[in-house]
């Protein structure tokens, strides 16, 4: 599905291009001359003259002379009556009339049937009938007087996306035979029977599969991605020779920056199953995010353990299967997500249409205005070549409070609307002030010095009931974007979305405090908490909590909706996952709610819908709260990553004092369930051959902690030195000028008792040093003082005094470093001279 939200996404991956006008966009009319406006008079008209259904259909086409045809399921494309004009075998005939009727200003496109491999160029498509039909009558409003014929592409078959181009600009013209087929001499039974008669213009014709791959790199460079997209689907369809791994990475993001989730699937899979050693992670990332948005979390975990590993460096065998890599601490997120419903009631507003509907945002008592890429003015109007829909303006609607239905969607005010995008908006308490995102527009598209035209934020003030021209806020750039603000209820922090300077991510959320007239502070980054290294956008806050949307945490697939609550500090805690239903293997996204009566709206391009992203109302059932807080995780072995089941596993209380003990299952798992909320705990594992290791870990209110514990061998410590067998401890380090154990030496230590556990004919010596600081007799007596403090804390856990065959202090004798008598070194540079060392003497 492709989507108009993601025009303004603000994705780093696209180098957040604004609206790539072309040139024949300023001229405004032009492209509206030749289209054809439907009046509601006209359709009325056409209506009335027959009655409804499919015998009505025929009747009233055959009465007009208008031949109509039905291909059942032989296109991929979206349901609808298209207005045929020609028919073509040649590719490059093809394009160069496809070229002329758009530059005349028709919404031409074409569907390429594979089974008579011939490709019908279209003029305009309709939703219904009586539009088709008035259109045919009419010759489209007069600007087209040839022969046309209807193609009805039915309802109810699973189809993909039509391939249907929009061209702009000069296409070099092809060297091939330019025959085709005119309308006059295509009959309909041909049109059955062409694809089983040998054609002998492609008998030993090369293939142009390249042409189409030049022009879908051309469209994609500018990202024009649904221009792109089906140039890719063309040339891949047609040469399965152009399964480059290139090609198949950019036929998968021309789909996924369009976030056309299952088409992206479908060039991923064949891209990681033809190149899977060659994938770097930020397609196994993109992989594992269609797998999601398809449905397939099964597999998406596995790819996101892979690319996990991939992304943190590890050493990956070449041909490891991908199972190999076992359940890691995220999974029990999701697995959390997936299990636990919200009760909501969702309803699909009717104010929907064909094209995307989104960010919502509440006005006046019982109004709420919504970005929209319709146009009522004219049925044709300036498209954005992303996704090749209408630029995005701004409307206001009525909402039904006991329904929550929205109606009677009109423009918002002319002097926020332009010829640009404008979206997202928010307003103050009193409705007297509205901040919005817009085009770097004043007057004429801003762009940098790159060519980009960044998105800004704008504010307007009501003056008399209307409202002024827009000012852009200082903290704005013609370097990078800001947008999606959103106003505390008290007026006083204004957050937005931004790839600026300080970003953790691909987008992140950022705040200001509002100051006075035009005066902020300067933006803040709300933190890791809020925002990830991939997109987080949409934001929306009340009084308690902090909503937004992220493709960059653990979730259902695409844009999930996440909520943070606002803590005592000011700052958020941790976000936590809606769940479903109101989050989806789709894209769900620009959530708002009234606390008060858990009633609001959101967006989706969930499966369903009727355009590209659909506007839904919602009402959240809150139930009694039950309690359900646990701390999950996963055991690995540290070095190769391989789980560790039936590991120790013992939970302590903020005293030491142990309350639950269990074993790893067999995936290295575990999950200590029906804990008090807010409360501080240890987690223990141990292993007979391993380092016990010990997390401390807070509980939050009716959420799952995730953890991972790494596990390291204690054959590990075990080392040769210059042909010295020693155990290697980090620095066993002590305080200037004292002999005593310290808290982090104890640790250390603690590791030495449990390899001489295991090793019970070890016997070893110590040997500790200090620094040059201070008279040489006195050091040699403190080293020696250390040496036989560490030998008296290893007899203390147990270790017989007899497998410690001295302790003896060197003093300065053996400096690490050049910090002897007379040179200035820093505290740091002392410090790693003061030292114990243990050496193996028989093992």
């Amino acid at each position: 599905m492709k989507k108009v939200f993601a025009l303004i996404i603000f994705l780093v991956m696209t180098g957040f291009y604004g609206q790539n006008k072309n040139d024949d966009f300023s001229k405004g009319s032009g492209l509206a001359a030749n289209t054809f406006p439907i009046s509601p008079k006209q359709i009325t008209e056409s209506i009335s003259a027959h009655e409804d259904g499919e015998y009505g259909m025929e009747t009233a086409f055959r009465e007009n002379a208008i031949n109509i045809k039905q291909f059942e399921n032989q296109f991929n494309n979206t349901p609808g009556f298209y207005i045929i004009s020609n028919v073509f075998k040649s590719e490059a005939y093809l394009i160069e009339n496809l070229e002329n009727l758009q530059k005349k200003g028709f919404d031409a496109g074409f569907l390429f049937n594979p089974e008579d491999q011939l490709n019908y160029l279209y003029l305009q498509r309709f939703e219904t009938w009586q539009e088709a039909l008035q259109a045919c009558k009419t010759k489209l409003n007069g600007s087209y007087t040839k022969e046309v014929w209807v193609m009805i592409a039915p309802n109810g078959v699973d189809q993909e996306e039509p391939t249907s181009l929009v061209l702009n600009e000069n296409i070099e013209k092809r060297s091939e035979s330019k025959e085709d087929i005119s309308l006059e001499m295509v009959s309909y039974e041909m049109l059955t029977t062409l694809a089983e008669k040998e054609d002998p213009l492609r008998a030993g014709r090369p293939t142009n599969g390249n042409s189409w791959i030049k022009k879908a790199n051309e469209y994609f460079d500018k990202m024009w991605y649904a221009e792109a997209a089906s140039f890719y689907e063309k040339a891949l369809e047609k040469n399965p020779g152009n399964y480059s791994l290139e090609i198949l990475q950019k036929a998968g993001d021309s789909h996924y920056f369009n976030t056309n989730m299952e088409r992206a699937y479908f060039w991923y899979d064949k891209m990681y199953d033809k190149y899977k050693e060659d994938i770097n992670p930020n397609y196994l990332f993109r992989y594992a995010h269609t797998l999601k948005g398809s449905g397939k979390y099964g597999r998406a975990k596995r790819m996101m353990r892979l690319y996990n590993r991939k992304a943190k460096g590890a050493d990956i065998e070449q041909n490891q299967d991908e199972d190999y890599f076992e359940a890691d601490a995220n999974e029990v997120v999701l697995d959390n997500i997936l299990s636990t419903t919200h009760e909501s009631s969702l309803k699909n507003l009717s104010v929907n249409s064909k094209y995307s509907e989104f960010a919502p945002m509440f006005y006046s008592d019982n109004e709420m205005v919504f970005s929209s890429s319709r146009d009522s003015s004219f049925f044709n109007t300036r498209r954005y070549k992303w996704n090749d829909q209408p630029f995005l303006d701004l409307y206001v609607a009525k909402i039904n409070e006991e329904s929550l239905e929205v109606k009677d969607a009109i423009k918002f005010s002319k002097r926020i609307n332009t010829k640009y995008h404008e979206a997202a908006v928010t307003f103050s308490a009193d409705n007297a002030t509205m901040y919005f995102t817009r085009n770097n527009y004043v007057k004429k598209l801003g762009k940098d010095k790159n060519g980009m035209s960044h998105l800004k934020i704008y504010v307007s003030k009501k003056v008399d009931g209307e409202w002024t021209e827009a000012k852009e806020l200082p903290f704005n750039s013609d370097s990078y974007s800001t947008g999606h603000p959103a106003l505390s209820p008290d007026g006083k922090k204004l957050y937005f979305v931004s790839d600026m300077p300080g970003s953790i991510g691909e987008t992140d959320i950022f705040v200001v405090d509002v100051l006075g007239e035009d005066q902020f502070s300067e933006p803040k980054n709300l933190g890791p908490k809020v925002n990830s290294e991939r997109k987080e956008m949409f934001p929306f806050v009340t009084n308690k909590k902090l909503y937004f949307s992220s493709n960059g945490r653990i979730g259902l697939g695409g844009l999930d909706i996440y909520e943070a609550v606002l803590g005592e500090d000011g700052g958020f805690l941790e976000a936590i996952n809606l769940g479903l239903p109101i989050n989806s293997k789709n894209d769900d996204f620009s959530y708002i709610v009234n606390e008060d009566n858990n009633k609001g709206f959101f967006a989706s391009n969930r499966t369903g819908g009727k355009g590209d992203d659909d506007l839904y109302s919602f009402e959240r059932m809150i139930p009694e709260e039950v309690v359900k807080n646990a701390i999950a995780g996963t055991v690995v072995e540290l070095i190769t990553g391989a789980v560790m089941p039936n590991a120790l596993v013992t939970l302590l209380d903020d005293n030491n004092i142990k309350l639950k003990e269990i074993v790893t299952d067999d995936d290295g798992s575990f999950v200590f369930e029906d804990l008090d909320s807010n409360t501080k705990y240890s987690v223990q594992i141990s292993n007979t051959e391993f380092f016990d290791n010990v997390i401390l870990a807070e509980t939050k209110k009716n959420e799952v902690v995730a953890m991972e514990f790494q596990m390291k061998k204690l054959k590990e410590m075990i080392i040769l030195e210059d042909g010295i067998r020693k155990l290697k401890t980090d620095m066993i380090f002590f305080d200037f000028d004292k002999s005593y154990i310290r808290k982090d030496a104890a640790v250390e230590l603690d590791k030495l008792v449990e390899v001489m556990s295991q090793n019970k004919d070890m016997v070893i010596k110590i040997e500790s040093h200090t620094d040059s600081r201070g008279p040489a007799v006195y050091n040699k007596y403190l080293s020696d003082k250390r040496a036989k403090s560490s030998r008296n804390y290893l007899i203390s856990k147990g270790i017989s005094k007899d497998r410690i065959e001295s302790a003896i202090g060197y003093g300065e004798e053996q400096l690490l470093n050049e910090c002897k008598d007379g040179i200035r070194c820093n505290r740091q540079k002392h410090e790693l001279n003061r030292r114990s060392e243990f050496i193996i003497v028989k093992m």
